[in-house]
């Protein structure tokens, strides 16, 4: 059964920061592209990051270039998002996806497996 659990969200002010984790198992991690989604209630689940098997191909939407940093541990089965200079729009349910796909990109429709999500609030 594979599980994807996610922690480290939480509530900071703007300009703070916060590191999420989702840990991956049921799996074999190093075959999977992992991604950061996230969610407002009523808005479609947006595409905030994603990196690929071997780390080498990182991407992100722009709002979020410079400030996030996507990065994963294959030893641990974990996957990670620095959050840097947080702004209230950023307040939303991040959640941790996985894609056995090679050619896995930015619809969530390309992803296999998800987590739960953890919730990310960002006060000005």
């Amino acid at each position: 059964q594979v599980q994807l659990v996610e922690s480290g969200g939480g509530q900071v002010q703007a300009g703070g920061s916060l590191r999420l984790s989702c840990v991956a198992s049921g799996l074999t991690f190093i075959r999977y592209s992992m991604a950061w989604f996230r969610q407002v209630p009523g808005k479609e689940r947006e595409f905030v990051s994603s990196i690929r098997r071997g780390s080498e191909n990182v991407n992100y939407v722009d709002p979020v270039k410079g400030r996030f940093t996507i990065s994963r541990d294959n030893v641990k089965n974990t996957v990670y998002l620095q959050m840097n200079s947080l702004k209230p729009e950023d307040t939303a349910v991040y959640l941790c996806a996985a894609a056995s796909s090679w050619l896995a990109g930015t619809d969530p429709i390309d992803y296999d497996y998800w987590g739960q999500g953890t919730q990310v609030t960002v006060s000005s």
